[in-house]
């Protein structure tokens, strides 16, 4: 495996995240795109890291972190769009109704 072969998958995941990023009208499916722009930008920089400079933990480290904390902010994401959506339900249940 090379740079470059890494360097295209990072690139291919990024232009199919934006384009759904900036396609789509549904929340759900922006969401999506951006995780895979997300995981695109994560490709391309443990891949130069990776090459740059060999046995380095950053790269490692990075790639192990990023995408568990990507569905992190995936419900971030939908929970504030749920709160904005629908203040009425939110309220709701904060009074326990």
């Amino acid at each position: 495996m090379t740079l470059s072969l890494f360097l295209i998958l990072a690139s291919a995941l990024f232009a199919v995240g934006l384009y759904g990023l900036l396609s789509q009208q549904s929340i759900v499916m922006i969401m999506m795109g951006l995780e895979l722009a997300i995981s695109g930008i994560i490709v391309a920089g443990a891949a130069l890291w990776y090459f740059v400079v060999p046995g380095g933990p950053n790269a490692r480290a990075r790639v192990v972190v990023a995408p568990p904390s990507m569905p992190v902010e995936m419900a971030l994401g939908f929970a504030r769009t749920t709160s904005t959506s629908r203040p009425d339900a939110v309220a709701a249940s904060r009074r326990g109704v």
